[in-house]
This record gives C-alpha cells, structure tokens and sequence, in this order.
C-alpha cells in the first residue's frame, strides 16, 4: 500500500477548502449581477462552472507535477 505524506494529504484539503469557498463567492457574486443586471440566471449558471473548471485545472496541473 503507498502511504502519502501528510503534507499532500494537506495540500488536497486546501484545494478542497478553497473551491467551497470560490464557489460560495461565485454563487453570492452572481445572484448580486444577477439582480443588478436582470439576467437571472445567466451569471448564476456561469460564474460557478468557471470556478469549477478553473478548480480542476489547477488540480490536474498539480498531480501532473507529481510525476
């Protein structure tokens, strides 16, 4: 069995921590343009499937490095 560090089981988590958080902004960002803008739900389907998408590059760029 491969045990992994501590400190990547870390590093998971904080990218785990940070796309809850992006998400939370995204969604409270997109329903105030939303509303600002009269668009509903454009910014609302959006704004969150960019910060997904952004999300799991960035993941992907990290477990290539790993190798």
């Amino acid at each position: 069995m491969n045990k992994q560090s501590p400190n990547s089981w870390f590093k998971y988590l904080g990218l785990t921590a940070q796309l809850l958080v992006m998400i939370c902004l995204a969604v409270y960002a997109a329903l105030w343009l939303d509303k600002k803008l009269g668009v509903a739900p454009l910014f609302l389907i959006l704004l969150p499937l960019l910060v997904l998408g952004t999300t799991f590059y960035q993941l992907y760029k990290e477990t290539l490095k790993k190798k």
